[in-house]
């Protein structure tokens, strides 16, 4: 049943990031002029997957059917033998504010203060931290893999780095020339959760 439920209820999803930091103050997810490459799996088989979809968050597709209750979204897919398309919606800063209150006063109060998605900072470094939190239904992401630039990164000196941001290999790093000194992230790890 709770396969079946997730396949027609919005499920909220949180994307989280780990890493090791030198020199680096924080780094901010972008979410307007980039793609996020994620794969997913039908949450009623999960053999079946679609592997590094591209989501465009700065782009709301229209629902299909005009006639449909759902609001924009950013990436539809129909899963074979569905009758209705599976949806992911990014949520803004406000919309995953609003979300996360909803989840709490539905969970009475139980749910983790720590979940609202922000920027990763250097008192951070090595846990995880939600960076991002997306509305999915009939379908489950369990994969990001980063391109580029979705990430702006600043350095502990004020140094910002917004171009040729590529996290994909699991380390990142730079020089701030301003302030003399490296900026680097290692063991850079991303993982969904679902609320």
């Amino acid at each position: 049943l709770a396969l079946y439920a997730s396949s027609i209820t919005m499920v909220l999803y949180l994307l989280y990031l780990k890493a090791e930091m030198e020199n680096v103050g924080e780094v901010k997810m972008r979410t307007h002029g980039i793609h996020l490459r994620i794969s997913v799996r039908n949450p009623q088989d999960g053999n079946e997957t679609r592997d590094d979809v591209i989501v465009d968050p700065s782009e709301p597709l229209e629902p299909e059917d005009e006639s449909s209750k759902e609001g924009p979204h950013h990436f539809r897919l129909k899963w074979e033998g569905s009758k209705k398309a599976s949806i992911i919606q990014i949520l803004s800063e406000a919309e995953a504010a609003t979300a996360l209150k909803k989840l709490k006063k539905k969970k009475k109060g139980k749910s983790n203060d720590d979940t609202t998605p922000r920027s990763y900072t250097a008192d951070d470094a090595g846990d995880w931290v939600p960076v991002l939190a997306m509305e999915c239904r009939g379908l489950e992401p369990y994969a990001f893999s980063p391109m580029k630039d979705e990430f702006v990164i600043m350095s502990e000196g004020g140094a910002i780095f917004d171009e040729e941001i590529e996290l994909g290999d699991g380390d990142w790093a730079d020089y701030d020339a301003e302030n003399d000194a490296p900026v680097s992230m290692e063991d850079i790890s991303f993982k969904f959760e679902a609320l």
